[in-house]
């Protein structure tokens, strides 16, 4: 493809979302199932809701990687790692987006903790940075994070995350700014083997998201999972599976936009370490 085209068509395709760029869901669990993944403790929580990791009992190290629409140059990859003390959980982890003429880096560290047996809560720093050529330069800033997940009962869990909550600027031109994102959704256990997820998504100047999804976990074959999701504005439908070894998890998905095509997704999580808390 003609490179001035390729340009042409990003800058089209990000013109919407320039103001989002600083953040993207992460893991193809996530994807799988509609990206509504803001109640889930895994590694990828340090992307989705810092708050869940107070859950984590063990170490655990994830990466991911996704290609937007099967487009090179919309390639993303992430990485977090979290590690129990015997007092709360650290964690840090970093998200890469684009290519040479349009590129956004996030890389982190975070905080978090039970406050009671049924509720956690985390608070991540996170550095930015977007290059976006010749319109942009590169820019750099700090962005807070918290979050929130509380156990209402052994099937129901509700999470909320704000993502860049001082609305970090991207440029003094027509007050561009970094994504402000803010999630709130809930994840309900309805018999063993069939949990259901469903989330609403507000970033600050666009339209709401809705999401929602399903995750079977077949009795016959309990190391298998299979994912499928949807999300409105856009509408995006979403499939996947995954296969949980213990200590690994190994996770595949891919979504599909009407318009743009397909986004394959995969992911691998690794439990490492389990600390002594006595």
């Amino acid at each position: 493809m003609n490179k001035a085209i390729l340009f042409s068509f990003l800058i089209a395709l990000l013109t919407s979302s320039v103001k989002a760029q600083g953040w993207l869901p992460q893991g193809a669990r996530s994807a799988g199932i509609g990206e509504s993944s803001v109640t889930f403790i895994d590694a990828f929580s340090f992307h989705h809701n810092p708050g869940a990791l107070g859950f984590i009992e063990k170490g655990t190290v994830g990466f991911s990687y996704q290609s937007r629409y099967l487009l090179k140059e919309l390639q993303s990859q992430g990485f977090a790692v979290a590690q129990p003390l015997k007092r709360g959980v650290v964690s840090v982890g970093g998200q890469f987006y684009g290519y040479e003429q349009f590129r956004t880096n996030r890389l982190g560290a975070g905080y978090s903790m039970k406050l009671s047996d049924n509720i956690a809560a985390g608070v991540q720093l996170n550095y930015l940075s977007a290059r976006l050529d010749p319109a942009y330069g590169v820019r750099h800033t700090l962005s807070g994070e918290f979050g929130l997940l509380g156990k209402i009962s052994d099937d129901l869990s509700i999470g909320f995350s704000v993502m860049n909550i001082g609305r970090a600027k991207l440029s003094d031109f027509q007050d561009d700014r970094f994504s402000t994102l803010i999630r709130l959704g809930a994840s309900y256990q309805i018999v063993d083997d069939l949990l259901i997820t469903a989330e609403i998504t507000q970033e600050v100047a666009f339209q709401a998201r809705l999401r929602a999804g399903f995750e079977y976990n077949p009795e016959a074959v309990s190391m298998l999972f299979i994912r499928c999701g949807v999300q409105s504005n856009p509408m995006e439908l979403a499939f996947g599976f995954g296969v949980d070894f213990e200590s690994v998890k190994l996770d595949l998905a891919t979504q599909y936009n009407q318009l743009l095509g397909w986004t394959p997704s995969a992911g691998l999580i690794i439990d490492f370490y389990s600390p002594d808390k006595k």
